[in-house]
Parts: C-alpha cells; sequence; structure tokens
C-alpha cells in the first residue's frame, strides 16, 4: 500500500519511497458489494441540487461586484460534482446527524475547494486556462481578480459555518473542531504543501503530491461531517482514513482514464510531469494502486457496520470513484 510505506525526508519535505512493483490488476464498481437498494445518483443529484441552491444564496452579488461574480462563477460552475460537501452530509447522517446541520459545513467545503481551484489554475502554479471545459477563473477575469476571488472564499467559509449553523444542532465546541479540521487540510502542511511540491518537484514526490493535493480535501470532508454529529475519535480517525484514500482513488481513476483516452495534451505547460502514478509507473501500477485504495476505504468502513444501512453512501462513493458507473445530467 503506498501510503504505509517508509517516510525519506529531503532539505524541504518528507516523501513516502517509490513502491515496488505489483501484478497487474483491474478496476472494477461492485455494485453488489454494496446493496442493490442504495441508489447513489439519486441520493447524490438531490443533494447536488439543494446544495447549488444554498450555495447561490451564501454568495450574492454586492460591492464590490468584480469580485463576488468571480468568485460565483466558479463556486456555482457547471458541472460541479459537489463530491465534498455531499461526502460531508453522507458522513453526518451516518452518525445520526441532521443534514441541516452539515449543510452550512458542506457549502463551506464546497468554497474551500473552489477557492483551491482558482489558485491552482494560476499560470504561476499549474497554468491551466480551462476548468470542467469552461474558461478558468483567471482565463475569464484576469489573474488579480482570480487570486482576490479565491483568497475572499476561504474566509467566507468558515464565516458561514459559525454564522448559518444551528446551534441547537451542533455544539459550539464541535463547530471550532471543524473550523480546525478544515484549516489543517488547506494550511501549510496540508493542501498548500502539495502544491508546493507539485511546483517544486523531487524524487518520489507523487505520492506525497497525490495525498495532500487530492486525499486531504477528502478526509477533511467526511471527517467534518463526522465531527457535527459527534462520532467518537475512533470513528473519526477511521474516517479519516477513509476520506483519504477516496481522494486520491479519484484522482487515480481520472489519470488512468485520461491516459486511456490516448489523446494528451499538446501544450508542454499542461502535461504532469511526475505528478500522477499514470506518468510515473504507468497505466498497470496506477491501476494497482487504485484497486489498493478502494480496499483500503472499504476496511475502514467495515469497521461502522453497527450502523447499519447508513454506510451505504460511504461505500458507494468508494465504487463510484473506482468505476464511475454514471455521469450527471448537466443543468442548461
Amino acid at each position: 500500500m503506498v501510503f504505509s510505506t517508509v517516510i525519506t525526508c529531503s532539505p524541504h519535505v518528507c516523501f513516502p519511497k517509490a513502491a515496488p512493483p505489483v501484478i497487474r490488476r483491474t478496476i472494477r464498481c461492485c455494485a453488489s458489494s454494496v446493496s442493490p437498494k442504495f441508489d447513489l445518483k439519486t441520493y447524490w443529484t438531490a443533494l447536488i441540487k439543494e446544495i447549488d441552491q444554498k450555495l447561490d444564496q451564501a454568495i450574492p452579488v454586492q460591492y464590490p461586484q468584480q469580485i463576488y461574480e468571480a468568485m460565483r462563477y466558479s463556486v456555482l460552475a457547471k458541472g460541479a460534482k459537489r463530491a465534498p460537501p455531499v461526502m460531508c452530509v453522507a458522513a453526518c447522517e451516518l452518525f445520526g446527524g441532521n443534514r441541516l446541520a452539515a449543510f452550512p459545513t458542506a457549502c463551506a467545503l464546497e468554497m474551500v475547494h473552489a477557492a483551491s481551484l482558482i489558485h491552482d489554475d494560476l499560470p504561476c502554479m499549474d497554468d491551466d486556462p480551462s476548468r470542467r471545459g469552461q474558461p478558468s477563473n483567471h482565463t475569464m477575469f484576469g489573474v488579480d481578480m482570480a487570486i482576490l476571488a479565491g483568497d475572499a472564499l476561504f474566509p467566507l467559509g468558515f464565516r458561514h459555518i459559525v454564522s448559518h449553523t444551528p446551534t441547537d444542532l451542533v455544539p459550539e465546541t464541535r463547530l471550532l473542531r471543524v473550523i480546525a479540521e478544515i484549516a489543517r487540510a488547506v494550511g501549510s502542511t496540508g493542501m498548500a504543501a502539495g502544491q508546493f511540491i507539485d511546483l517544486e518537484g523531487g524524487p518520489n514526490a507523487v505520492d506525497f503530491v497525490q495525498e495532500k493535493k487530492f486525499g486531504e480535501m477528502g478526509q477533511c470532508s467526511a471527517v467534518c461531517g463526522g465531527l457535527l454529529a459527534g462520532a467518537s475519535d475512533d470513528e473519526i480517525q477511521r474516517l479519516r482514513r477513509y476520506g483519504r484514500a477516496v481522494g486520491v482513488l479519484y484522482q487515480v481513476v481520472d489519470d488512468i482514464l485520461e491516459a486511456k483516452t490516448e489523446t494528451p495534451k499538446k501544450d508542454e505547460k499542461s502535461k504532469k510531469k511526475g505528478k500522477s502514478y499514470v506518468s510515473v509507473y504507468g497505466v498497470e501500477k496506477a491501476m494497482a494502486v487504485a484497486e489498493d485504495l478502494s480496499s483500503q476505504a472499504k476496511k475502514e468502513l467495515d469497521g461502522l457496520g453497527r450502523y447499519g444501512e447508513k454506510v451505504l453512501p460511504l461505500y458507494s462513493f468508494v465504487d463510484y470513484a473506482a468505476g464511475r458507473g454514471f455521469s450527471f445530467a448537466v443543468p442548461v
């Protein structure tokens, strides 16, 4: 398993050692391992609709208008799957929490996620002119406005949690833990560290980059849902390991699917130089990594079996990340 390897240190940061070669495996979406009765697409789509409405209300256009328009452009972008907020709600409901208690944090997670993508696309970072098939934020509004929009979304997320979470459903002590968890995930030891190594490079950097850039948001989303509902410390740790595995799994499968289309981007700047398992180890090894991550995520959920069918959404997320068994209709 990639993330259980020994750690070696460079002058700047620690990287996991590259894992040894493994045998060929395939990625399967094992719907039968979850439940034929649970319809993830219906569950997910319904939550997207609710979350979109709340995000629209959370970011009204006001002065300075251009900043808010840039914020709304990325947060309310068509085609967004809302994976972080949906995972947060599902984790909250797993432990008996009310989704009304989770929605403010769910919206905050999407704001933080959008902010990270805005900054990630900047010319000084990944230099990506598009996002989800549309012009990226800096392409539409300019680099200066994109930076301001991202900077504004981070604190807006925190403020939204504090001002909109029903105090009769979530004690303040839990909210403090949620805010601390999000701050940790996006900070200098979390997603920011992943972006640094994404730019800096280095031997075996792919493991660190994948875990920090993609695993952090997954684990933060799952953990926040558990914290809101009052999950125990042991349950929080299970959610942490589960979310991290699912977050990395989703990106690894994205890279595999992109490689199999055999239509790589022509722009040299947009090529992933040593930043994905596919580019470093090849498709075969990346598929093995994906299967291991899927198994790890489900193993963590097996320890939550006492919650019965409430755990099914989280199991289904794993299968979706691995197999992409359905697509979402993009609203017109």
